[in-house]
């Protein structure tokens, strides 16, 4: 590369996490995350009446609750390992090509701290990376709300590019594939489910692509150009894909839904309605996958880990085991390094 050719720079992007286990920064949190439009597809004012006035005030304590099972004497999970992930990826980079930044999407590190570094590094491109395999307006989208906000005040923008989503990526899947085989060495498991964070249904039928959403098996059974960015679609996809991969009898694999907010219908099925229904069937031991997360976060070890395998446990349940996420390991590393070159 000629020394006198400016580099290319890498904006890693997670969803973002409190500052603290504190109620007061968890309510910031919360109220940053779920004012973004995209989030919450209301109108301005009733978004934020909801939000401020009914949310953030009564979930806040609980949610802080919550946090404090997860926090570790590194903080959040969710952000060390994606520090863990942006260094081991900027040694995986070519140093004399690539500058390597990270941001949150809602508080700290912004994403507006993230390209300010790639700015005053005067890089000729940015390649944004959000770390949601799949496409949804409310993540992916989001971010590159974000992004374009940001960059418009710029007097120079550089080429940006956007990898907005790496469902079928083979080292994303080997990834996973990897933790999971290692969890199947530990028993034999009766059925082996793939959940993942909810959404909103109107949310799903606001991209539909010629009337083809119909939130059925029917539509989300195939993964074709209509449906490419249609989030349920592309969590069935990835379900189908990895069962593949680790040899999964279709009879004993599931994809659900978990996280709900609010009385309105989101996308099914429901895990904890799964979790009952596998209870009634007799189910004694299940593996759970949340292919959803890139990172450990409150929705897989404290939602997923600990309170579905209560609620399982009680319904007769014996084992409930969690495959981790992928966190900084080596494959996803290398998966995120191959997703960054063939970008540049």
């Amino acid at each position: 590369m000629s020394k006198n050719k400016a580099k290319i720079g890498v904006l890693l992007v997670n969803l973002g996490t409190p500052d603290s286990t504190a109620t007061g920064d968890v309510r910031k949190y919360l109220r940053e995350f779920l004012m973004d439009w995209r989030v919450i597809d209301f109108p301005y004012i009733p978004r934020w009446m909801l939000v401020n006035l009914i949310i953030a005030p009564f979930r806040a304590p609980k949610s802080a609750k919550e946090y404090r099972k997860l926090w570790t004497e590194r903080g959040s999970p969710l952000l060390f390992h994606t520090e863990d992930l942006r260094d081991k990826l900027i040694q995986k980079l070519d140093p004399e090509k690539y500058v390597v930044a990270m941001g949150m999407r809602y508080q700290t590190p912004s994403i507006e701290e993230g390209l300010k570094k790639l700015n005053d590094a005067n890089v000729r491109k940015i390649i944004v990376l959000p770390l949601f395999p799949q496409y949804a307006s409310a993540t992916n989208g989001s971010v590159v709300d974000k992004v374009m906000e940001l960059a418009k005040e710029w007097q120079i923008i550089p080429n940006i590019t956007f990898i907005n989503n790496f469902v079928e990526h083979p080292l994303f899947l080997e990834a996973w594939t990897e933790l999971g085989k290692e969890m199947m060495e530990k028993a034999d498991y009766d059925m082996f489910l793939f959940s993942y964070h909810g959404l909103p249904e109107r949310q799903i039928r606001k991209g539909s692509v010629d009337g083809y959403c119909q939130l059925s098996d029917k539509c989300c059974g195939n993964y074709t150009k209509k449906n490419q960015f249609c989030y349920r679609g592309q969590c069935f996809y990835t379900t189908r894909l990895l069962a593949e991969k680790l040899q999964l009898p279709n009879d004993k694999v599931m994809t659900c839904f978990q996280s709900r907010l609010g009385k309105d219908p989101w996308i099914k099925p429901y895990t904890e309605d799964v979790i009952k229904e596998l209870a009634s069937k007799g189910v004694k031991k299940v593996l759970v996958f949340s292919p959803a997360f890139v990172a450990d976060c409150l929705e897989t070890t404290v939602e997923v880990g600990e309170e579905y395998k209560e609620e399982f446990e009680e319904l007769g349940g014996e084992r409930w085991d969690l495959v981790p996420s992928l966190n900084s390991g080596d494959t996803w590393v290398a998966c995120l390094q191959d997703l960054v070159e063939k970008n540049s």
